[in-house]
């Protein structure tokens, strides 16, 4: 069963009468456990739908779906599959006390990973799960390796009975189900050797495998630091020299380079960024891969005139080396002055360097003798939909307590082109 949320005018949900409040029991006699059966089965062209109303009335609906009118229906959050694992470097136990309380949740869902790209680590699956990721064909899946071997991953995830990942991937794979893969970097477990030999049999997988990519490990100051560490710069170099060999390799097998370094990556082993080019399609760019080189595309078309204006760009120490490129690429093509304001994570503490992961009252202290500016901006990672930062400040809050305007941006161009100069 799922409750409908909301529903748009001038849809078909809208025409059967549905509303906020109703349950959607079952499509063509097979019972509606979440979102994915709703969108799956009540895309067929004419459906048998049941519904309980909020009035307590049982209504049976013959619908026919024109082609081209949407069904209109927003349904209730779906809860999130958690965790089965219990990682040392999980982000969660990272977490200070007082924040929101699903900030505390470990999710490890494959809904969410084929809809949103969050990566899941697939230890949680049942029969019927599998079943349905075959059945839907839910591709691609986004998914956590960490290490090809059984037994280092099972030590990784610290849970003894996590299935074979190769065997998984290689199942849906048989069912045409791709995936992009993910492994996070614990220096003493799966780097070296280890992250070679996991690169060689996710390569093996052929065209299961669309991409990989390395992130380092990344804690803050209250994860388990008496239990795991960040890679040295010796240990990130390593790391880099096993993803290039191999991305050589795959460029010249696949015509695509396949595998990549985070931005945290190179910045921990103290190299220059690859050029653009180097990423392909930027397919990971939300796991942090290629996001300087990405943004600097982004801004370099940019047809607005900003001449005489003064813009702050607000982001994470992280960045404190690397937007400079950015921001140069910017004043290049707009005529105006920017200024980076890199800000210390007060939240999390100091070794956390993501812009998306600053509160609301980093931002404010960071923004308070600003007002020379004439515009500040804000990662827009950094809030929720809700407009909330991870302290729970508000986006309204930061505002009015700012000396100058403050926007939110996911990309630079999309603020700066709408720009108007005083």
């Amino acid at each position: 069963m799922v409750r409908v949320q909301s529903v748009y005018p001038d849809s078909l949900g809208s025409e059967l009468g549905l509303a906020a409040g109703d349950e959607l029991l079952s499509i063509n006699g097979r019972k509606l456990n979440d979102f994915l059966d709703w969108e799956f089965l009540s895309a067929d062209d004419r459906f048998i739908l049941h519904v309980w109303t909020t009035s307590g009335e049982f209504i049976e609906y013959d619908v026919e779906r024109p082609e081209g009118l949407p069904m209109g229906v927003v349904l209730e959050p779906p809860s999130v599959r958690r965790c089965a694992n219990r990682c040392d470097f999980c982000f969660v136990d990272g977490n200070p006390d007082g924040l929101r309380q699903p900030l505390y949740i470990r999710d490890d869902d494959y809904r969410l990973s084929f809809r949103y790209g969050n990566f899941a680590t697939l230890t949680n699956l049942k029969q019927h799960d599998i079943d349905r990721i075959i059945e839907y064909r839910l591709s691609p899946l986004y998914v956590s390796v960490h290490a090809s071997d059984p037994v280092v991953r099972r030590r990784l995830l610290r849970n003894p009975l996590a299935p074979d990942v190769i065997d998984q991937l290689r199942l849906f794979g048989e069912a045409g189900i791709r995936c992009h893969t993910q492994v996070v970097l614990q220096p003493g477990l799966n780097d070296g050797d280890v992250l070679r030999q996991t690169l060689y049999e996710l390569y093996s997988l052929d065209s299961i495998v669309l991409s990989v990519s390395v992130v380092p490990v990344g804690l803050t100051t209250y994860s388990k630091h008496e239990l795991v560490r960040e890679p040295t710069v010796e240990e990130c170099r390593d790391a880099v020299a096993a993803i290039e060999a191999c991305a050589l390799r795959a460029k010249a097998e696949r015509e695509t380079h396949w595998a990549y370094g985070s931005d945290d990556l190179y910045i921990g082993a103290g190299l220059e960024l690859p050029p653009a080019e180097r990423y392909d399609e930027f397919e990971q760019l939300e796991n942090g891969v290629g996001s300087v080189r990405f943004l600097q595309g982004q801004v370099a078309d940019l047809a607005v005139d900003l001449e005489g204006m003064r813009i702050g760009v607000a982001t994470g120490m992280a960045m404190n080396n690397l937007m400079p490129q950015v921001l140069s690429t910017v004043e290049q093509a707009t005529g105006g002055s920017f200024e980076l304001i890199t800000i210390r994570n007060n939240l999390f503490g100091e070794s956390v360097t993501s812009a998306g992961l600053l509160g609301g009252h980093d931002f404010m202290r960071a923004l308070q003798e600003k007002g020379d500016l004439d515009l500040v901006l804000l990662p827009a990672e950094s809030v929720n939909d809700s407009g909330q930062f991870l302290d729970d400040v508000t986006v309204e809050e930061l505002i009015a307590a700012v000396p100058t305007e403050v926007r939110l941006s996911h990309n630079l161009a999309d603020v700066l082109e709408t720009v108007v100069p005083a």
